[in-house]
């Protein structure tokens, strides 16, 4: 089971180190880290994947809560949210392959974004799931390097607020 968790820090040094350090002491597993400046720039705002049973994830919340740093927590579940990963990926392409790459650039609406003449450079802004699907299409090619960012997750919209 998955939970997202949005937490509110203070924006200042060693912050995301105390942060860590508590997954780290319990044993709980990070699956994605994303941390950013909000529109206040002495708050940052970190957005956790972790993963574990209903007992583990209750205690991810209730330490995160403890920690001094840590202004608010908001948790909700995957099914709750709208949640985006960036990815780049430079692969090496020749004459055969370039027009199969590009046709499933176009099917999963991903940019190349430098080109040269035997790699590019292709941006996918995607659900976690797709970027991964985009990524197993990759596996016929060459390629050189990844770049993916952590999830970034907000909670929908909701109709009655």
């Amino acid at each position: 089971m998955k939970r997202i968790y949005s937490v509110l820090v203070e924006n200042r040094s060693g912050v995301l180190c105390k942060v860590a350090g508590l997954f780290w002491r319990r044993c709980f597993n990070i699956d994605s880290l994303a941390v950013g400046e909000t529109m206040d720039k002495t708050v940052s705002n970190m957005t956790i994947v972790s993963s574990g049973d209903q007992r583990t994830l209750e205690q991810i919340e209730k330490q995160l809560n403890k920690k001094l740093d840590v202004i608010k927590v908001k948790t909700f579940e995957e099914s709750e949210s709208i949640s985006r990963e960036l990815v780049l990926v430079k692969i090496h392409y020749n004459r055969t392959n370039r027009k199969d790459i590009m046709e499933n650039c176009e099917i999963m609406h991903a940019d190349i974004v430098d080109l040269s003449k035997n790699q590019m450079t292709i941006q996918l802004c995607d659900t976690p799931e797709r970027v991964q699907i985009f990524l197993d299409t990759l596996k016929t090619v060459s390629i050189v390097e990844i770049a993916r960012t952590g999830t970034l997750a907000l909670l929908k919209c909701s109709h009655t607020s």
